[in-house]
């Protein structure tokens, strides 16, 4: 196992008495970062975990012209006893390491960048909010630094983490949300970055999704962008149907779906549970007959933001369509349930998926009450 130097510099002020209320998601940051360096030739150095403070980059950083530009989401949980746990953590790494090869840009050893996130949230612990269903978001990010106008992959880039404090990613908590379908646009192609965690997929969905919620949706529900017919994936989440209340139905990865990390755990925990699951290409049309026939009892997206969204209302080409009451579903609220269990420490994990991080008996820090 690699054993990463970091060098740890003195905070500039420790975690608040008091957590900001409302927390929102992704608002709020701790008091510490990570970052380290990497050119060509030399590899990855000076790893640091010192001050939050805004990046000095050149105005011609390849980040800002050839959008050179990677992240990654997973978060930290507090435990009943304590301590903290992260969730999956060496997957995350993993798929950052593949966003990382699809951009040309240099990977990260995994144990290296586990061992980062890991110190930097032992560090900073104090900064775990404690309400049901809120965590300690972690962003690792890379971009590219060298300073050029060429069109080429770059040969220095900069590795950072940074943490917030977050509340549910929806304000409503585990309530169901509307999608539109959208037929103007698309979100990636096969072939394409879609499997990747970069900027620029994003930055593309957000047209579309300013016109849903300026039709009274929250989110987009993406098509593919050959024949614009299957299902994709939602917002920044992947998407499942349950069918009878019984068998989960969700699209096959393509190269154009991100490999979503909730949306993997919720496939192995379904068949646990009684849900057997089916990964397929699914037709929207099919979908909607589903819906009107009945069959689909219930929709709800998967990510590490929401862990779980469940669908109340999808409205496609002018019309709306509703799942039972449009309260979150019997399947969407045992999986939720199952799920954060395991990711909060309240049951054993029987996957070993969780890393326990001690910090119960930290002197330092003492992690803060809310008002």
């Amino acid at each position: 196992m690699s054993k990463l130097e970091i060098r740890i510099e003195p905070a500039t002020q420790p975690a608040p008495a008091v957590l900001p209320d409302p927390l929102g998601f992704g608002r709020h940051f701790t008091t510490r970062m990570f970052t380290r360096q990497y050119t060509a030739g030399r590899g990855w150095h000076d790893a640091v975990i010192g001050p939050y403070r805004p990046l000095a980059l050149d105005p011609a950083s390849q980040v800002f012209h050839c959008g050179q530009m990677i992240f990654d989401g997973t978060k930290a949980y507090a435990r009943p006893d304590g301590n903290l746990n992260l969730f999956r953590i060496e997957r995350n790494a993993a798929r950052f390491n593949r966003s990382a090869a699809r951009l040309a840009m240099p990977e990260v050893d995994i144990d290296e960048h586990v061992q980062a996130i890991s110190e930097l949230v032992k560090l900073e612990h104090g900064w775990v909010p404690k309400q049901d269903g809120a965590a300690l978001y972690i962003r690792p990010v890379m971009v590219a630094v060298e300073n050029t106008l060429e069109v080429r992959a770059s040969r220095a880039f900069l590795h950072y983490i940074i943490l917030s404090p977050v509340a549910p990613y929806f304000a409503g908590g585990f309530k169901p949300v509307s999608m539109l379908v959208s037929d103007d646009y698309v979100r990636t192609v096969r072939g394409g970055t879609g499997e990747a965690k970069t900027p620029g997929n994003y930055a593309g969905s957000l047209a579309g999704t300013e016109e849903a919620i300026a039709a009274g949706y929250q989110q987009v529900l993406w098509l593919d962008a050959g024949e614009r017919r299957y299902v994709d994936e939602v917002g920044a989440m992947n998407i499942a149907f349950v069918y009878q209340g019984k068998r989960i139905r969700t699209p096959v990865l393509t190269g154009a779906i991100l490999r979503g990390v909730t949306r993997d755990s919720l496939l192995k925990l379904a068949p646990d549970l009684g849900y057997p699951v089916t990964e397929d290409r699914i037709d929207i049309h099919e979908v909607i007959r589903d819906i009107d026939a009945g069959k689909i009892t219930e929709a709800f997206g998967m990510g590490t933001g929401a862990v779980i969204a469940p669908v109340g209302r999808l409205g496609y080409q002018g019309r709306d369509y509703t799942f039972a009451s449009g309260e979150p579903g019997p399947a969407a609220r045992r999986l939720f349930k199952s799920l954060t269990d395991i990711q909060y420490g309240r049951v054993p994990d029987p996957y070993g998926w969780t890393r326990v991080i001690e910090v119960a008996a930290a002197k330092l820090n003492p992690a803060p009450a809310r008002v």
